[in-house]
């Protein structure tokens, strides 16, 4: 009978919700994974039902223990990773939410963030959070649950009341109610967390009239937040781990040393930088975070977040209808005239770094009579990498150290085109893993370093393991030259003054 043991990695993301596990090694030896319906109800919102998520996670734990006979009882540790920024606000007493989920990419409180900039807030802001003031960020979504839902804000002040990011749902729920707590990685993506004092700020939670008592204890990302009651899956299993799903693919991926750089190409891609000790908050566009904690020392990542790259593509199929399947992609790409100059600028809820312009829109320009579905659709690909680089351009003019290479993972890495279209952009190396269950690995890593039963020396080599290096091929006259039309593209899209 094999007694090795098992970490499991709940992976909730924007359009799924999964369960994984591995072995110490970190090797996946089995999944179940459920899709996600989005609602929106008003043009720039967007939300989800959290019930559904929490019965969703039950569900695929539930399903791959079933797949996967023995599992449950070699179970060391779980570890959360999840969408970030997507706020919940519950009953503490019922454990019911009282409103679907306002996700990440929501915008509803853009004229909420205008205020605020108006008031002169952002660079406080800025100092003490590493954020913007956006839209995307948590704080104004609260701010908005608390004003618009009957009866909220006097709720939340008699303490009956807790909000958080969809980790701290699922942790409240597989601990029965009786844990609620959070990471920095999820808090510093608030608005509303010091990322030098390491704590909910006073001064931000007055700012955006939200009591503190609604939000989380923050605990290290790698520590123990408790144990799932027992009821729902036979035992007890310890909570070992929790991070943001971005910071959790950056831990997947190896990027362990400062400078080592990870994107992942989702629903949207998100390129995240290690900078270790060091929380670097002088960039003006892109963001500083927090990408682990653990009992002795708290990690930092600068980050620059791009909206749409996987969205894109889903419109392209489900709104145009150019293709049946994203792995028909590839050979579009390859069918489109090399010589089309087709852009699309996929601002479909704003852009984020290094524009951040919450009021853009989307654009497809170019366009001819010769244009077909396979200009378009390599026009979306070939949009994911000139954002990519405008991250990169971004670090590079703000002083970051530029990596020797990009680490990738992400749907839309399977298209063998789009990594080589992206090496020719950025002109630096693309290393696709050789395990792409990044997240989810993070995640399990983490869980697996809290149970004490593997160490980073030991696991480090299957992290760095590839499946493909894609070098630059593209002349720098044409790099250029394509670039600075992307760039005219995007003026186009912006709200400007």
């Amino acid at each position: 009978m094999n007694t090795q043991p098992l970490f499991l990695a709940i992976d909730q993301g924007t359009t799924s919700t999964r369960a994984l596990l591995f072995n110490a090694c970190l090797g996946m030896v089995g999944q179940a994974h459920k899709e996600l319906p989005q609602s929106f109800p008003q043009a720039g919102w967007v939300e989800h039902n959290p019930h559904l998520i929490w019965q969703h996670t039950l569900d695929v734990c539930q399903q791959v223990f079933a797949d996967y006979p023995g599992s449950l009882s070699r179970v060391a540790s779980l570890g959360i990773t999840n969408q970030r920024e997507t706020i919940v606000l519950w009953d503490r007493r019922s454990g019911e939410a009282l409103h679907p989920a306002i996700v990440w990419q929501d915008r509803r409180t853009t004229e909420d963030c205008a205020r605020k900039k108006s008031q002169g807030l952002e660079a406080e802001i800025r100092q003490r959070t590493g954020l913007l003031l956006d839209p995307y960020f948590s704080a104004t979504k609260i701010t908005w649950l608390l004003e618009h839902v009957d009866g909220a804000r006097a709720q939340a002040e008699q303490g009956h009341l807790a909000v958080g990011t969809i980790d701290s749902w699922l942790l409240w729920n597989l601990s029965g109610g009786q844990v609620h707590a959070t990471d920095p990685s999820n808090a510093s993506r608030t608005l509303l967390y010091h990322l030098q004092q390491q704590r909910w700020d006073p001064w931000l939670c007055e700012q955006f009239q939200i009591p503190p008592s609604l939000l989380p204890e923050v605990l290290p990302s790698c520590g123990l937040f408790g144990h799932t009651a027992a009821k729902l899956f036979g035992r007890s299993i310890p909570i070992g781990a929790i991070l943001g799903d971005q910071q959790a693919a950056t831990l997947g991926q190896g990027c362990f040393t400062p400078g080592s750089m990870k994107c992942t190409f989702g629903t949207g891609a998100f390129a995240m930088q290690n900078t270790g000790s060091n929380c670097l908050v002088e960039s003006e566009n892109l963001l500083t975070t927090v990408l682990w904690q653990n009992a002795e020392t708290t990690h930092y990542a600068l980050e620059g977040s791009i909206f749409s790259a996987g969205s894109t593509m889903q419109w392209l199929r489900d709104g145009l209808h150019l293709f049946q399947d994203v792995t028909e992609t590839e050979a579009m790409a390859h069918q489109a005239d090399p010589n089309a100059e087709v852009y699309l600028v996929p601002a479909f809820n704003g852009l984020g770094a290094p524009w951040w312009d919450p009021n853009a829109r989307a654009a497809l320009l170019g366009v001819t009579r010769g244009t077909g579905p396979a200009e378009i659709v390599r026009a979306g690909l070939e949009a994911t990498c000139f954002q990519t680089r405008d991250l990169l351009e971004t670090a590079r003019a703000d002083g970051a150290q530029m990596p020797s290479e990009l680490r990738v993972d992400g749907g839309l890495c399977n298209n063998l085109w789009f990594l080589q279209f992206l090496a020719d952009i950025l002109n630096i190396p693309i290393v696709r893993p050789n395990n792409l269950e990044t997240t989810a690995t993070g995640a399990a890593f983490c869980a697996a370093l809290q149970s004490s039963l593997c160490s980073l020396q030991e696991v480090a080599p299957f992290l760095h393991q590839e499946s493909a290096r894609f070098d630059p091929k593209l002349s720098a006259g044409e790099r250029e030259s394509r670039y600075h039309k992307w760039r005219q593209a995007v003026k186009r899209t912006l709200s400007l003054p």
